[in-house]
């Protein structure tokens, strides 16, 4: 099976990179590049435009989107999604495994890796190796205080700068529930080990955790 690819990424560098491996290889030809996936969508709805197969998705786009929205809306449109960028994020990579992406390989990975994994995902298979288990691993995520979505929840207002009120007004608890659920989330990450006693406290950890972006998950930082 010959294998119509199509990359979202917005380094000029990586994508001629990327058009040499790929016409080098005989089994995929690289139909098209864009530097968003809005973009690339509207060329793809064309009438005379290509069959695609495989989308190669970068997790860090100048326009600040949302790996697992950009993933979705190439699902949407029949593409099968395989992440293809330097994997230094546990947070941007997790938005993308949500959305149920065949795989991730790391940038600097050969180029008979590269023709594999999209050969895998074209064939409906998920491509699995020791850079995505690497970057999972690393997830401090795994190590997390277990939270249930609620506690994610308000975790995620209060660390944002919302007031207990403030959270309570969002969700719909009363304020001594959220405070509640603040005193849980604490001890949670107490029996964990990481103390989380202060408001910046609970920011940090939702950073580490994944839950909440952190600078370095930041376009431009």
């Amino acid at each position: 099976m010959h294998v119509n690819v199509v990359a979202i990424d917005d380094h000029e560098v990586a994508l001629l990179g990327l058009e040499q491996m790929l016409r080098a290889s005989g089994e995929c030809t690289l139909v098209g590049t864009y530097h968003s996936v809005p973009r690339a969508l509207a060329h793809m709805r064309a009438p005379d435009a290509p069959t695609v197969h495989v989308a190669l998705l970068d997790l860090r786009l100048a326009d600040g989107s949302d790996p697992l929205i950009n993933a979705e809306a190439l699902h949407g449109a029949g593409m099968t999604v395989l992440v293809y960028s330097s994997l230094e994020s546990p947070f941007l990579l997790r938005r993308a495994l949500q959305a149920g992406v065949a795989g991730a390989v790391e940038k600097t990975a050969s180029r008979e890796n590269l023709i594999h994994a999209i050969t895998l995902a074209a064939q409906g298979k998920t491509y699995a190796t020791a850079d995505w288990a690497g970057a999972i691993d690393s997830d401090p995520l795994l190590h997390a205080a277990d939270l249930s979505p609620r506690q994610r929840e308000v975790l995620e207002l209060y660390a944002m700068g919302e007031s207990a009120k403030g959270v309570a007004s969002i969700t719909g608890l009363s304020q001594d529930t959220v405070q509640d659920y603040l005193g849980r989330i604490r001890t949670k990450y107490s029996m964990v080990g990481r103390p989380a006693n202060t408001k910046i406290d609970l920011l940090i950890r939702a950073q580490e955790d994944g839950y909440l972006p952190g600078p370095s998950d930041i376009v431009g930082a």
